[in-house]
């Protein structure tokens, strides 16, 4: 860690305890958890018991701090024998940092350091800054209140959790305080109900997104491309179930390792009616959502003998998986139970890897740069086994060294921004991950390349070579989106909702002035469809201005009103999204721009 890196951590560690100090002041009898210092600032965790806080007293919490800021307390650090400690956070009734205690007697730890500021002391191991006023007064605020289940297990109390932000200078607050303004406008949940393009529903299931047909269109105008390319790139389609038998979970592996991740055995040997009268089952059989696609890709490469001659083999899907979250993950589109991998396996010979590799990397570029991301802002991070805990790893010594060397070699080759991460990879290979950053600078997880070693010994995947011995293929796993699910949500975030025309799924909005204009709006519709143009027509009984208004939040396009004069003319009246300015444009010429911007990409 740079210097710079380490006085802001010690700074915004430094204001995680003035945030303690003003809180204890101001409620002397709550009880204190942890606060440490984070990526954009601190929080605290902290029972407040019967006391409910809200929003509205951040602003009485903060000015206490900046009160013991202005006094210019020092820090001062005390060492404390730890049985002493017990004691003491025992008989002042600060049963958390009690807690905290006793585990670090448990690990061994004979003493507990503890600082003081002014007449407020806690656990803390530090560092901290050398007094209060050494914190300017403007580079931090406190923004938002957060429920906490005590050491994140929700067997344990709520806690309130209070973030505050905290920058070296108030400059680079105000960019952030900027930045969140507007990933709040840019909130993809926000704007999925503002442009009715999907919702949750409690009685459907959390975590179980329902696309309305606006966000379908989406969906289908985003996979539609996915599919043409990796036709076009040489890749087959396969299709696999939603379910597979236990048996197969078992012998892939999942059954022991992804456990945690999967939900539990679905019985099939009777129906529901039977378990309602409670009947004995006569013959059972378990089966479980699938969280991954890859053992149903090894059974279809299993289904038949391989030759040498058959690779490389480029399988992909479209899977839905089901993957296990807490209530408490979920958010939105991006952590979700039920999602669609864009998922491929490529199964190949050792002389065939890298080539295979670096066709990956390039339609990952590829995929990106056609929906409007900066490729040049990437971020990729190349995945290793820890070199001194190898056995925890599947796969031998030969096959590690060559994968890990072949993904550098693609990486550096490919000029690819890419730093090494020893100890990252999965048990079962190495791998090159990729995160891209949207236009407000956040930065998101999407494509993967994996190696696997795992599979293949487990399923006993072979293949005929040049000398008539089996012979193990080389898998990999290729996700490009990572999932359907939080690639939308990146889009719709990354675009603020306004998509470029080609994947917009209303391009046209036609605004009928009066009852009168509206059989010829629904004959122009007709019109523009036939063209190949995804249109919408308000024939509502509001006025144009309302209609305007419906037309501008949902960001379509192109809105064309149509009256008297359009309707006794080949002109159209369009309003382009983003102006507020009509023009007139020949019907012909419109036509012409929007295929333009659809064979443009735009």
């Amino acid at each position: 860690m740079d210097q710079q890196n380490n006085n802001l951590e010690t700074l915004r560690h430094s204001l995680s305890h003035v945030m303690a100090a003003a809180i204890k002041e101001l409620w002397p009898d709550v009880k204190f958890a942890i606060g440490p210092a984070i990526e954009t600032g601190f929080y605290y965790d902290i029972d407040f018991g019967e006391i409910k806080i809200g929003e509205e007293d951040l602003g009485a919490i903060e000015k206490k701090m900046k009160h013991i800021i202005k006094q210019g307390l020092k820090f001062e650090r005390t060492e404390m024998a730890i049985d002493e400690a017990i004691a003491k956070e025992k008989a002042s009734g600060q049963i958390y940092k009690e807690e905290l205690i006793k585990d670090l007697k448990a690990a061994g730890e004979t003493s507990v350091s503890y600082y003081k500021l002014g007449n407020f002391e806690d656990l803390c191991r530090g560092p901290h800054l050398e007094a209060s006023g050494k914190i300017k007064q403007d580079i931090f605020m406190l923004n938002k209140l957060a429920g906490a289940y005590w050491r994140g297990d929700e067997k344990n109390k709520m806690l309130t959790r209070i973030y505050g932000l905290a920058f070296l200078t108030k400059e680079e607050l105000d960019e952030y305080i900027k930045m969140i303004a507007e990933a709040e406008k840019r909130d993809h949940r926000k704007l999925g109900k503002e442009m009715d393009l999907f919702h949750i529903d409690d009685k459907v299931g959390l975590g179980l997104p329902l696309w309305h047909p606006r966000g379908a269109m989406l969906w289908r105008l985003v996979e539609d491309f996915w599919y043409k390319e990796h036709l076009k790139g040489g890749y087959e389609l396969v299709r696999s179930p939603h379910i597979g038998n236990r048996i197969l979970w078992e012998t892939s592996g999942h059954w022991g390792f992804y456990n945690s991740s999967m939900y539990p055995p679905i019985e099939i040997g009777q129906t529901l009616e039977d378990r309602q009268k409670s009947e004995k089952i006569k013959e059972s059989e378990e089966f479980l959502l699938k969280p991954m696609n890859c053992p149903f890709h090894v059974q279809i490469f299993k289904s038949s003998p391989k030759s040498y001659r058959d690779f490389p083999m480029r399988w992909a899907e479209c899977g839905t998986v089901y993957r296990f979250e807490k209530k408490g993950e979920l958010s939105g589109l991006t952590r979700v139970r039920g999602f669609t991998q864009d998922d491929a396996h490529i199964m190949c010979r050792a002389d065939q890897v890298e080539y295979e590799l670096k066709r990956v990397v390039d339609f990952i570029l590829f995929i990106f740069q056609s929906f409007g991301f900066d490729t040049k802002t990437i971020n990729v991070y190349l995945s290793l086994r820890d070199p001194k805990n190898k056995e925890k790893y599947a796969g031998n010594d030969e096959g590690w060294d060559f994968t890990e060397n072949v993904l550098r070699k693609v990486a550096t080759d490919k000029e690819l921004n890419f730093v090494e991460e020893e100890g990252e990879a999965a048990f079962y290979g190495p791998k090159l991950d990729f995160k891209l950053k949207d236009v407000i600078g956040r930065e998101w997880q999407c494509s993967t390349l994996q190696f696997d070693f795992n599979l293949p010994e487990r399923f006993d995947m072979n293949y005929t070579n040049n000398k008539g011995e089996d012979e193990r293929p080389y898998v990999l796993h290729r996700a490009l989106f990572g999932s359907f699910e939080r690639f939308l949500a990146l889009l719709i975030e990354h675009y603020a909702g306004a998509f470029p025309v080609w994947i917009s799924p209303i391009q046209i909005k036609l605004v009928a002035v009066s009852e009168k204009h509206v059989e010829y709006c629904l004959k122009l519709a007709d019109d523009f469809r036939s063209s190949g143009f995804r249109v919408s027509v308000d024939a509502s009984d509001e006025t144009v201005g309302n209609k305007i208004r419906k037309a501008v939040k949902e960001k379509v396009p192109y809105m064309l009103v149509i009256g008297d004069k359009e309707m006794n003319s080949d002109n159209l009246s369009i309003r382009n999204r983003g102006s507020d300015q009509m023009r007139e444009v020949p019907r012909e010429d419109f036509i012409a721009e929007i295929m333009m911007k659809i064979d443009n990409k735009v």
